[in-house]
């Protein structure tokens, strides 16, 4: 599990219309909150994806982007983001190789003996200089997103 003051971990994904966003495009530039999430549309997911979509404009006016990662595809976000009229951008990790760089992934039990890597509802809130500021695994989707904006209007 990653801890407040290390360096966050660098990626390249694509969003909802494939276009590649790298982590370190944001440095020196803006706050960034990365948000995972298990699953698009489904009711947890998409109360978070507009609940952060809703405070989008308060993120902006502190130097921040919302980054929502899935292990969804990108058509699959693009169709989310559409259904819902969200604003902030869904990332694909469709290998799950960057929820594994963050420490979100955890094996669940289906029936039977079967085991399934989901993602744990997780947010970091990285730094202009990218490191993270905020570490916060296992959140519960309803009201995080006004949470996390209070945490990045203390960031200084």
């Amino acid at each position: 599990m990653l801890k407040v003051g290390q360096s966050a971990p660098t990626f390249d994904l694509p969003d909802g219309d494939m276009n590649l966003v790298s982590l370190n495009g944001y440095r020196g530039v803006n706050n960034v909150v990365l948000y995972f999430y298990p699953k698009d549309d489904t009711p947890g997911c998409t109360l978070e994806a507009i609940d952060f979509s809703d405070l989008q404009d308060e993120f902006l006016n502190l130097d921040t982007v919302v980054l929502g990662v899935s292990m969804d595809d990108c058509m699959s976000h693009g169709a989310f983001r559409d259904k819902h009229g969200l604003a902030v951008q869904l990332l694909a990790d469709a290998e799950g190789e960057v929820c594994e760089q963050y420490g979100v992934l955890q094996d669940k039990d289906l029936e039977g003996n079967a085991r399934k890597r989901c993602i744990v509802r997780s947010t970091f809130v990285i730094d202009k200089s990218g490191t993270l500021r905020h570490v916060l695994y296992r959140v519960n989707a309803r009201g995080h997103a006004s949470n996390v904006l209070n945490l990045v209007k203390e960031l200084k």
